[in-house]
């Protein structure tokens, strides 16, 4: 039957694709819910490319305000953004992605099904769009995603007060903007704005700014962002916010216990994402849920047969599920292979690297100091700055540090954690030394090259054992 399939899945984004295109490689029928446009979920279109996007262009605008210490002649008025540009190649950047997915699709023969999926019964999706169709599948998969939502008391209007799918899609630099929370998201954009022009107020409910990170890398941002001009106010509650023609007042509560009023053209709401389960079925069909996340097992299953889920839509209790876009991989692709029939290789969530593209970089892995002493480790730490290193200097780039926290009696490494140049990129060296468990020592023995930003990674292994080189 043409509306039959081995496994149908809701959602295409990085939750849902690369679980498709490895179950079609595995020689199952796959089909692909998807009421958006186009393929690739938030990451594709509204997260992880195009803030990346914009990011890039807030690095290249650093540059170039720097033309002179770096000998450029780039004319005689100032260097500045011209938005409608900016906005022209993200969109041609995320054009160029998505069409590729949908190049994938075709190339593993995966039916594209557009329109709202729920599930109606026993192996059984309707789906309404140009036309209501009814599908049916052994295995359903629900990888809807999430989406960027508000906190009690402030109600989103989507022109003053804005998520990041309306910051995102600026077409204009604003002279003043409020970020709410101060997670990825929120100091992302308060990299974006500052650089771009705006004045930033970064607001954020715990004592530090991205407080999921290990402590020295928050306190270290918190300098960068001071030298930087982002004005930042940390366990500070904002009670209130009110739109107005012209801009937003918000009420706060600051850390001395006194009330205070921000006044700004936007507020950008970036305090976490829920998931998306509303019209799904997945109540009505017995799924268990969580706050509207979906409940699954180590291997993605739900408590009804044949309904797995993945992604930034699931919940496995405690602790928390990561909402990472490069999770989702691992993750699909793990439960396509168990679909399809084959061992089922579950993920170690310790070993989960977190990026941050802000200015400067975050990048890290594991656990951090607090987490290990927590778990009842013997810790000992080591810190490298990046500044000593000579490639550093030659990219200017001379803020931040890495930091290993490792366990004393057998040397093993339990969390890098670097702010600085190219983290996102070093964060690949670190996340692998905790996958293969290897010790400080061998860390210390394993060459970096000279000069590169790695060496800060050596020098901070080094530096555990109270032996950095050149510190």
């Amino acid at each position: 039957m043409a509306n039959a399939f081995d496994v149908i899945i809701i959602g295409a984004g990085t939750g849902g694709y690369p679980a498709a295109i490895r179950a079609a490689q595995l020689g199952l029928k796959v089909a692909v819910v998807e009421r958006q446009k186009a393929l690739g979920g938030t990451c594709l279109n509204w997260g992880c490319i195009p803030t990346k996007a914009l990011l890039e262009h807030a690095h290249a605008l650093k540059i170039a305000q720097a033309s002179k210490e770096w000998g450029l002649i780039l004319g005689d008025q100032p260097a500045r953004i011209d938005m409608n540009q900016v906005q022209a190649r993200k969109d041609k950047i995320v054009t160029i992605i998505t069409r590729g997915v949908e190049f994938l699709f075709k190339k593993n023969n995966i039916a594209w099904i557009k329109g709202s999926a729920r599930i109606a019964g026993p192996g059984t999706v309707e789906v309404t769009g140009d036309e209501k169709q009814t599908l049916t599948a052994k295995e359903i998969v629900v990888a809807t995603g999430s989406y960027a939502r508000s906190v009690p008391g402030i109600e989103l209007d989507r022109t003053r007060i804005i998520t990041s799918d309306e910051a995102i899609a600026m077409r204009t630099v604003p002279k003043s903007i409020v970020v709410l929370g101060s997670g990825p998201i929120g100091v992302e954009f308060a990299t974006v704005f500052k650089r771009f022009g705006s004045e930033v107020t970064v607001v954020e409910l715990l004592p530090h700014l991205v407080p999921l990170e290990d402590e020295a890398i928050s306190v270290e941002l918190e300098k960068s962002f001071r030298k930087q001009g982002i004005a930042f106010h940390t366990s500070t509650t904002v009670t209130t916010a009110r739109a107005a023609a012209d801009g937003v007042e918000i009420d706060a509560k600051m850390a001395d216990g006194k009330f205070q009023t921000f006044k700004a053209e936007y507020l950008l709401v970036a305090t976490g994402r829920g998931p998306v389960t509303t019209g799904l079925g997945a109540e009505e069909a017995g799924i268990r849920m969580d706050k509207g996340y979906i409940v699954v097992d180590e291997q993605f299953r739900t408590n009804v047969p044949n309904v797995s889920a993945v992604g930034d839509v699931i919940t496995f209790g405690k602790p928390r599920h990561p909402q990472l876009a490069h999770l989702s991989t691992p993750e699909r692709i793990a439960l396509a292979e168990r679909l399809a029939g084959k061992d089922f290789h579950p993920i170690n969530y310790d070993h989960v690297p977190k990026c941050t593209y802000c200015d400067p970089e975050i990048g890290s892995v594991g656990l951090t100091e607090k987490q290990a002493k927590d778990r009842g480790y013997d810790v000992r730490v080591g810190t490298f700055n990046f500044g000593i290193l000579g490639r550093a200097r030659i990219a200017n780039e001379t803020e931040g540090l890495v930091k290993i926290v490792a366990e004393k009696k057998y040397d093993e490494i339990l969390g890098i954690h670097m702010i600085g140049p190219r983290s996102t990129e070093l964060v690949a060296e670190a996340t692998l030394a905790l996958r293969m468990e290897i010790t400080v020592e061998e860390l210390i023995r394993t060459i970096h090259a000279h000069p590169t930003m790695s060496e800060a990674v050596g020098e901070a292994a080094h530096a555990t054992h109270g032996a950095a080189i050149h510190a």
